[in-house]
C-alpha cells in the first residue's frame, strides 16, 4: 500500500469496530489494516447517532483505536446525532499530520485584531485592522503542529470553528492577560490603540450639542510584557504608511532595541489590500526578508523566519 494517509470520513461505529479489532472485510477495513501494518497515519472522522457513539462498547473502540496510534476527529454532537466534523476541521487536522511537524511541542501564542477603547458607552477608538494576518499566523502555526492559543481582539476576518480563541476588548484586557503569559514563542501581530480617552463618559455622549473634544492619555506599550512570559521567541510588528523601505527598516530596528524582541514584521499599510499584503522581515542583526502576496503566504514566510532565521 502507497499513501502518506488513510483518511475514513465519515467512520461509522460498524467501520470503526472492525478497524479497532482487525476485522478485514471490506475496501475500507483492507486499507485499514494494511495501513496500521505499514505504519502509515490513519485519521478518522466517526458519524453515528450519539446513543451509537454513547455505547460502551463504541467508546472502548475508540480508546483502542487511539492506543494504535489512529487519530480521532471528534464528532459534532447536535440534535441527538453525532455528526462529521466540518470539511474545514478535517482537512486542517489533516494537513497537520502531514506537514512538517517542526512546531512540534512547541507552546505558540498568536496575538491578532485590535484593541478598542471605550469613549461612552456607545462609542470606542479602534483602528482599521482586520486580524487577518494574525488569523493566518495561527492556522499556519497549528499546520506545523504547534500547541497553539490565540487570543484575538475587534477583528473582520472568520476565524476557522477549528481554531479556538480567547477574546479581548481595551489594551488594559491585553495588559492584564500578558501578566499570564506562558509561551516558547509569541507573535504579536495585534494592533493595540496608542491612546485611550482619560475618562470614559457614562451614558451616551449627547450628538447634538455641538463639537466635542477627546482628552487622549498614552497606553502601556505591551511588547515588555510580552518578553517576560516568552521563553525563547518574541515577534513584534511595526506598521506605518507612506514611508520609504529605509524608514521602515529602521522605525522597526528602534523597536527591536526598545522592546528586547527578536524579530520585527514590518509593513506600509497603504501596501495591504484585501487578502493581500507587503511585509520585511527583520533581525536583531538588521537581516532583513521582504515578501509581497497573501497573508497566508507571508505568515509561512514569518515561521520560516522563526524557525531558521531571516535568510537576507
Amino acid at each position: 500500500m502507497r499513501a502518506d494517509l488513510l483518511l475514513v470520513a465519515p467512520c461509522t461505529a460498524n467501520t470503526l469496530g472492525k478497524i479497532a479489532n482487525g476485522i478485514d472485510d471490506s475496501t475500507v477495513t483492507t486499507y485499514a489494516t494494511n495501513a496500521l501494518g505499514s505504519a502509515i497515519p490513519i485519521v478518522i472522522a466517526p458519524a453515528a447517532h450519539e446513543s451509537m457513539m454513547d455505547n460502551p462498547a463504541v467508546a472502548g473502540n475508540l480508546r483502542r483505536l487511539r492506543e494504535l496510534g489512529v487519530e480521532v476527529i471528534d464528532p459534532k454532537r447536535e440534535e441527538d446525532k453525532a455528526k462529521l466534523a466540518d470539511v474545514e476541521t478535517i482537512t486542517a487536522r489533516v494537513i497537520r499530520r502531514l506537514g512538517p511537524n517542526d512546531l512540534a511541542g512547541m507552546k505558540v501564542l498568536v496575538v491578532a485584531g485590535s484593541t478598542i477603547e471605550p469613549i461612552d458607552e456607545v462609542r470606542v477608538l479602534t483602528n482599521r485592522s482586520t486580524g487577518g494576518t494574525g488569523i493566518e499566523l495561527a492556522k499556519a502555526a497549528y499546520e506545523h503542529g504547534a500547541d497553539i492559543e490565540l487570543w484575538l481582539g475587534r477583528h473582520e476576518t472568520p476565524v476557522p470553528s477549528w481554531l479556538p480563541y480567547k477574546s479581548f476588548e481595551t489594551t488594559a484586557d491585553l495588559a492584564a492577560m500578558a501578566e499570564k503569559l506562558d509561551a516558547d514563542i509569541c507573535v504579536v501581530p495585534a494592533a493595540v490603540s496608542d491612546f485611550t480617552p482619560a475618562k470614559k463618559q457614562k451614558g451616551k455622549i449627547p450628538s447634538r450639542e455641538g463639537g466635542l473634544t477627546l482628552d487622549l492619555v498614552p497606553t502601556p506599550k505591551l511588547l515588555e510584557r510580552f518578553r517576560k512570559g516568552t521563553r525563547k521567541m518574541l515577534v513584534g510588528f511595526k506598521a506605518e504608511a507612506g514611508v520609504t523601505s529605509a524608514e521602515l527598516k529602521a522605525r522597526a530596528m528602534t523597536l527591536i532595541k526598545e522592546a528586547d524582541v527578536d524579530l520585527v514584521v514590518a509593513n506600509d499599510i497603504t501596501k495591504v489590500k484585501g487578502d493581500s499584503t507587503s511585509v520585511t522581515i527583520i533581525d536583531r542583526k538588521g537581516q532583513s526578508d521582504s515578501f509581497e502576496g497573501s497573508k497566508a503566504l507571508a505568515a509561512e514566510r514569518v515561521w520560516r523566519a522563526i524557525l531558521h532565521g531571516v535568510r537576507g
